[in-house]
């Protein structure tokens, strides 16, 4: 069997989603057409490791053993078993869904709360079709390598948050602003890598192709991320196992209340990583101003409680919060968080007289689902560079997108220019230009981009006295034209 490329793959699974289409919500597909392209991967690789233990040890039962395989399939839970029903086949897949979980505790949750065993909206005649379909291809390693499938799955996220309008903004961050946001950060091999507001897991992902597309040993990373809705996280499960990364810790819950990433011992204390990066919900409302205006019991509101309806730097604390000393943390954020004032205000002068702040990267407006407003990358360190100390980069990416029907995009070249121009940390006309701190605290502590790099012609300045004489002059001008004008008009008789 010819090996699937990528454009096979994407083509196929994007038709799996078209059958579907007039039975659910656009929005809701993704549940279900991940489910079954997980549940088919898993059961086609376990027979490709059957195959293969079977005849390197000649021994049936040997080569089911669980520990043989990366993912035990319970007997009678199989593709081929749900195969051999014609009638209440949601039935079926939901017991193997359950099935899968209960002998895996790594996926425990990962099929959420996917429910096929509903008639009005998969009579079996649309679940016959829609399982034929997904059969014409084997998903084998052989057929598919995890990269490949890997990166069909990220496809279908980018594709389903498309047809989702504004919805797609709460489980996806358009690639290339991730790309921008691992190429400012730089991960290393080794690196503890966080995500606090993870969604599908790009931005992990990407710090791993990050290490990829350099060669590098990304499996030396350690992945972890937090996630509170329950459909999003198993994305993200899914998308991380589809790339074969089993050790990643995503944990589920909420991280301004239930931070899970925690040391060990008697006190729990937030766990710091070397690289942290998030695009938190912008301005969320319902945050937990209750619990924090009390005081956080992590200490994380060190600079104060945000405001009750704006939770962005409640989550720009945690994440400094999560930071190592000699750390990098990179955020996108709306702007709004650079210049409000009131706590928000107090929190932005505390990051900047403690010099937290390296650089602010204002983004083209429209890049993002939902989101029409521009955004903008936050970079922090706890421990700047010391030629980088008590001054704060600000770049304005205003001019750097392609503009799309829909949504502008950032290009690889836009992309490489707000990268360089951050690694640069220099002046650049129109672009770039680096702030000493006592001009910003001059501005009340107002980090609005463009304040400090301005997009606009420059007006040269006027010579007054030399103004005043070119007006002189036009007027001698115009009364000489006038008094030649009448003299003619006067000897044509129309003038007495």
């Amino acid at each position: 069997m010819a090996v699937l490329t990528l454009d096979q793959l994407e083509s196929h699974l994007w038709k799996a989603a078209d059958i579907l289409r007039g039975s659910i919500d656009s929005s809701d597909y993704k549940h279900y057409i991940f489910g079954l392209l997980f549940y088919k991967r898993l059961c086609d690789v376990w027979e490709e490791e059957y195959e293969e233990r079977l005849a390197k040890y000649g021994d049936a039962a040997l080569a089911a053993d669980p520990d043989e395989h990366r993912f035990h399939i319970p007997e009678g839970r199989f593709w081929k078993d749900v195969r051999t029903h014609t009638t209440n086949i949601g039935e079926q897949l939901n017991a193997a869904f359950h099935a899968v979980e209960d002998a895996n505790h790594r996926l425990r949750g990962v099929f959420q709360d996917v429910d096929f065993n509903n008639k009005e909206r998969f009579p079996d005649a649309s679940l016959e079709k829609l399982l034929q379909h997904f059969e014409k291809h084997r998903l084998r390693n052989a057929d598919v390598e995890p990269d490949v499938l890997g990166q069909a799955y990220e496809y279908l996220i980018e594709r389903f948050a498309d047809d989702s309008g504004k919805k797609g903004g709460e489980f996806y961050t358009p690639k290339m602003v991730v790309r921008l946001l691992v190429e400012c950060l730089r991960p290393e091999e080794g690196m503890s890598i966080y995500d606090p507001t993870c969604g599908s897991g790009g931005m992990l992902l990407e710090a791993f192709h990050h290490l990829e597309r350099q060669g590098k040993n990304a499996r030396s990373l350690t992945l972890c991320g937090q996630e509170k809705n329950l459909n999003t996280w198993a994305i993200a499960q899914m998308n991380l196992f589809l790339h074969d990364i089993d050790d990643a810790d995503i944990a589920r819950g909420d991280t301004l209340l239930d931070p899970k990433h925690l040391t060990g011992g008697s006190t729990k204390a937030i766990r710091t990583f070397d690289r942290v990066l998030a695009n938190p919900p912008f301005s969320l409302k319902a945050w937990g101003h209750e619990v924090w205006s009390t005081g956080d019991k992590f200490g994380r509101d060190r600079y104060g409680c945000p405001p009750r309806s704006y939770a962005d730097l409640a989550f720009v604390q945690h994440m400094v919060a999560s930071l190592k000393q000699d750390g990098m943390l990179g955020v996108v954020l709306p702007h709004g968080i650079l210049f409000r004032g009131g706590s928000e205000g107090r929190i932005r002068e505390g990051l900047l007289k403690d010099d937290m702040i390296e650089a602010v990267i204002g983004l083209a407006p429209n890049l993002f689902y939902g989101a029409g407003i521009p955004a903008c990358i936050l970079i922090v360190r706890k421990s700047k560079p010391k030629d980088r100390r008590g001054k704060v980069l600000f770049v304005n990416g205003a001019e750097q997108f392609i503009e799309g029907k829909a949504q502008n995009h950032l290009s690889d070249a836009n992309v490489a220019t707000l990268a360089e121009a951050y690694h640069d940390y220099a002046d650049v006309d129109r672009l770039a230009r680096v702030v000493p701190m006592a001009e910003i605290a001059g501005n009340d502590h107002n980090l609005n981009i463009s304040r400090y790099v301005h997009l606009t012609e420059e007006e040269e300045d006027l010579d007054v006295a030399e103004e005043v004489q070119k007006l002189l002059d036009l007027r001698e001008q115009r009364d000489a034209a006038e008094a030649k004008m009448l003299k003619l008009l006067k000897g044509l008789g129309y003038v007495p």
